[in-house]
């Protein structure tokens, strides 16, 4: 799902002004190479100074440096990227592409047709799914008018389309009327799952990995998406935003019947990967997205922005699933958010506004994990 983040456009399947790049340190060592236990070496990016408060963040490294880009996901493997990009140009839409951590190289995944977004990879690495518009729709969407305030906009033409890592032999795994998109895979590889508007409302789906047997998750009314697997693939993490009033509900599917939700407020909520058991996370009042779980399968990572009055600065932020022992993660002035830890837990990759080539510019950055900080660090 397109999150616009008022000054640039990101993505999300989870703001404000950019900071001042003159605040922010940038290193000009020559690269360091960052080694997993089983000898890949990271060599992708740049280094990048680490902020003293982010004792969570070690070897930062800086991935992308220009254009929109976000919702970056590991690979399976945890050796490649895919993740979404919008070039600096007029008219420009988003785009997937895939990187290689130890070289950098970046390959475009879909074929630049449409507009795409929430991208990931299939278990085995040689496919990836994502939504696209483009059988229905090959030019770029109009984005929403922002007029009636701040929203996202849910176009009716998005499905999820499977193919070869460097864009070859498509497959349409959806063809329902309204938006299929947010999909995600079980670090099981058995299942996806995904949200979509089918049965009128904005539900959490799942399949298996060939788009058969579709079961509905969710049934409030309301938006559901952004869903995460856990690591053994026996519970889900989401987003999402209930209107509770009459009026709000009004407003809500009035909204909806455009294509369009208001995300302003959005929690994070916790179920059995069957649907059942259902738990909120975070009753803050905030706009929180971009949930992931720990490796541990016990603690979620998330953006929000709860720790600013005016709603535009986007922290990481980390909690046990059963909502207490909140932790901040990052502090950078503006953007941090669709945080996703690599499969063996070494690494967190994000998108973030630190260090902007332009207004509201956004880029991926990449980090070892610190799961114990020295006493004091940052914390």
């Amino acid at each position: 799902m397109v999150l616009g983040v008022l000054t640039g456009a990101l993505t999300a399947c989870g703001g404000g002004d950019a900071p001042d790049p003159e605040s922010m340190d940038e290193s000009t060592d020559a690269p360091t190479a960052v080694a997993s236990p089983g000898g890949f070496m990271v060599e992708a990016g740049q280094p990048f100074d680490a902020d003293p408060r982010e004792a969570r963040l070690r070897n930062v490294r800086q991935l992308t440096f220009d254009g929109e880009n976000a919702e970056a996901y590991f690979s399976f493997d945890g050796t490649q990227l895919v993740f979404q990009r919008t070039e600096n140009a007029e008219g420009a839409c988003d785009r997937i592409w895939r990187m290689d951590l130890a070289t950098g190289d970046t390959t475009a995944v879909s074929s630049g047709d449409g507009r795409t977004t929430c991208s990931y990879f299939y278990p085995s690495d040689d496919r990836v799914i994502f939504a696209s518009t483009h059988a229905e729709l090959d030019v770029c969407p109009a984005p929403p008018d922002m007029r009636m305030g701040y929203v996202w906009a849910l176009y009716p033409e998005y499905d999820l389309w499977l193919t070869d890592p460097d864009g070859g032999n498509p497959v349409r795994l959806t063809d329902t009327p309204g938006y299929d998109a947010e999909a995600t895979i079980s670090p099981q590889g058995d299942r996806m799952v995904f949200t979509s508007v089918r049965d009128g409302d904005l539900e959490l789906y799942s399949a298996n990995l060939d788009g058969t047997d579709v079961v509905r998750l969710t049934d409030r009314i309301g938006y559901d998406g952004g869903a995460f697997f856990s690591p053994d693939g026996s519970k889900i993490v989401w987003r999402a935003h209930y209107p509770e009033s009459e009026e709000e509900i009004a407003d809500y599917q009035r909204l909806l019947s455009e294509g369009l939700i208001r995300p302003s407020e959005l929690e994070i909520y916790v179920m059995d990967a069957d649907g059942s058991n259902i738990r909120q996370v975070t009753d803050n009042g905030a706009a929180n997205f971009g949930p992931f779980w720990h490796p541990d399968g016990e603690r979620i990572i998330w953006s929000s922005n709860m720790g600013d009055p005016s709603g535009r600065e986007f922290d990481l932020y980390m909690i046990n699933e059963d909502g207490t022992g909140q932790e901040q993660i990052t502090h950078t002035g503006d953007f941090d958010g669709f945080p996703m830890f690599s499969p063996d837990g070494r690494y967190l990759v994000w998108g973030s506004n630190r260090n902007p080539s332009h207004d509201g510019n956004t880029n991926v950055f990449i980090a070892e994990w610190v799961e114990t900080p020295e006493a004091g660090a940052g914390m």
